[in-house]
């Protein structure tokens, strides 16, 4: 029996929440290859249980494989970004919140954290050492939790 972390948490969290499929092996490599780094632990496996996570508003507060794909290199595609902004390359933008900032996985010399990025002032800020502690927040505290 396969036992299903992710779900059961995000069950708990938001019992509404409509499962979604996982995201598959292929697609998953494609994102380490694409973004040149590892996919953190807990969020490949989280994405082998559910390719994305939306909460009660409809906001990707974890994004499809394909769309951690696709923000990420556009992002550190962009010529105006690479003006405005330090470098995103290794940063692995994952969520997002509709009051605007972004969240992203970053290395630490603890391990990876994850950081809330401000787009307008390209501040970077510790929010949480753990993906089950953004999920936790996202879904009990509102939209607002990382100020």
């Amino acid at each position: 029996m396969i036992h299903h972390v992710w779900r059961e948490l995000i069950g708990e969290l938001y019992p509404e929440a409509e499962p979604v499929p996982p995201a598959d092996e292929a697609v998953l490599a494609a994102v380490e290859r694409a973004l040149s780094l590892p996919l953190p632990f807990e969020l490949a496996s989280l994405l082998r249980e559910a390719d994305g996570v939306r909460n009660e508003y409809g906001d990707e507060i974890v994004w499809s494989a394909q769309r951690l794909i696709e923000d990420n290199l556009a992002m550190r595609g962009e010529p105006d970004y690479a003006e405005l902004y330090a470098p995103f390359d290794e940063m692995i933008f994952f969520g997002d919140s509709d009051m605007g900032p972004q969240f992203a996985y970053v290395h630490t010399d603890y391990g990876p954290g994850i950081v809330v990025w401000d787009h307008e002032t390209d501040r970077r800020r510790l929010a949480v050492v753990s993906l089950r502690d953004y999920l936790v927040r996202c879904f009990t505290q509102g939209n607002g939790w990382y100020r």
